[in-house]
């Protein structure tokens, strides 16, 4: 017996791109970057407490988007071979929301690089298999606009996250003879809530579209994966060597205004730094998206990356000319905001314009190890020559990738 179409605002789901499983998805992704964001917002301060510095964030976050890389390139193939997808996403954004919680328990770097691993192996189990479950319920022509809501989503919930976070923290350091790190470890336990939340709320309002499954062996749908899709990799690639981590910038922060303000006072500024990021982000993803829609997907994109390597040149004049000025530090995050929106919205548009949905599993899981393969090098490099050469040698390493990113891809477009 068929089950009944679903209506919504007078049309089918996949009439409308304004529908319950695009709506659903917003709601789960705020849910989860609101849970890992207030954790990623407070995570340098706490591994200062524990006697760590960069070269050690550079190594976590460098393992655990390595380790999403893989995951994503494995999950986005077999889940276009199976009926059902929407169980891999359930899983996996649960096991991130636990696993970033169990942060709490860390008494050395080691125990947060494992608990950071397991969290982006959820984020990587997931990742493709969402985006194709988002590019399968809407029309080819709102893509972008749909993938720019998904992300706005997911960038609110990166706002009240470490602005829960800095309140916390700030609350729980007033309190007379605690451990350093408890108020830290408060953070991570509340991050549960909102990340389990994620779980619940995606296998409740998400809908999955019926599709006919994939048989094809692994090397096999990679090797099919369409010429231009391939080409644009390499641009996006290029790019990811030298998009490290959102940490590292934090720590930046916090490292220039400590001189001005406290080690204490500027771990919360560069937190609020942060959040003014995300702000940027979400009032900027869904119109980089709906532009893409209307002026092309290679042009915002070349420009998305163009703005992110301005940020990190930004970065290195800070250190470079020893800027300790929270409007300098603001619009450096600012720029990084625009970016990184224009930059998530595009990709996953970009990616459904390419390839047909039967083998959108394995292009977005292609697309998700690029990234993470790039951003596993970014941040190991740039934590690297920020240890054993100066912070400027770091950031000019990761401005110059960015811009040998843009220009690749604004070849693309010619081609």
């Amino acid at each position: 017996m068929q089950a009944p179409e679903m209506k919504f605002a007078g049309k089918s789901e996949q009439e409308t791109w304004l529908n319950r499983t695009v709506l659903g998805l917003g709601v789960t992704s705020l849910l989860a970057d609101f849970s890992h964001e207030m954790a990623t917002a407070v995570l340098p301060g706490f591994l200062a407490t524990l006697g760590a510095g960069a070269a050690a964030l550079g190594l976590i976050e460098a393992v655990a988007d390595g380790l999403m890389s893989l995951t994503k390139f494995w999950a986005g193939w077999l889940s276009d071979r199976i009926n059902r997808r929407k169980p891999f996403v359930v899983g996996g954004y649960f096991l991130t929301g636990g696993a970033t919680g169990l942060l709490a328990l860390a008494t050395g770097w080691p125990f947060v690089l494992l608990a950071r691993a397991a969290a982006w192996f959820g984020r990587g189990a997931r990742g493709p298999v969402r985006n194709s479950i988002l590019a399968s319920s809407i029309p080819a022509a709102s893509l972008g606009k749909a993938f720019g809501l998904e992300r706005a989503g997911d960038s609110t919930g990166a706002i009240l996250g470490p602005l829960v976070g800095v309140a916390l923290l700030a609350r729980l350091h007033h309190l007379p003879s605690l451990n350093p790190a408890f108020p830290f470890r408060m953070v991570f336990v509340a991050a549960l809530i909102p990340g389990l939340g994620a779980g619940i709320s995606f296998a409740t309002l998400v809908r999955e579209t019926p599709r006919q499954a994939s048989s094809l062996p692994f090397r096999t749908a990679v090797g099919n994966l369409p010429g231009p899709f391939r080409r644009a990799l390499w641009g996006i690639g290029v790019f990811g060597m030298g998009d490290f981590a959102r940490t590292l910038m934090i720590l930046a922060a916090a490292q220039r205004l400590s001189a001005s303000y406290g080690t204490a006072h500027a771990a919360q500024l560069a937190a609020l730094l942060y959040v003014a990021h995300n702000v940027v982000y979400a009032g900027f993803a869904y119109p980089a998206g709906a532009l893409s829609d209307r002026f092309g997907r290679t042009s915002m994109l070349a420009a998305g990356y163009l703005l992110a390597a301005m940020a990190a040149a930004g970065l290195a004049l800070a250190f470079a000319w020893r800027i300790s000025s929270i409007p300098a530090f603001l619009v450096i995050f600012a720029l990084a905001g625009v970016a990184a929106a224009t930059g998530e919205a595009v990709e996953g548009a970009l990616t459904a314009d390419f390839v047909t949905a039967e083998a959108r599993g394995t292009a977005y899981g292609a697309l998700g190890a690029v990234n993470g393969v790039g951003d596993f090098f970014a941040s190991l490099v740039v934590g690297i020559l920020w240890s054993i050469a100066s912070p400027v040698v770091a950031f000019v390493y990761a401005a110059t990738a960015m811009m040998a990113g843009a220009i690749l891809t604004l070849r693309l477009k010619r081609r």
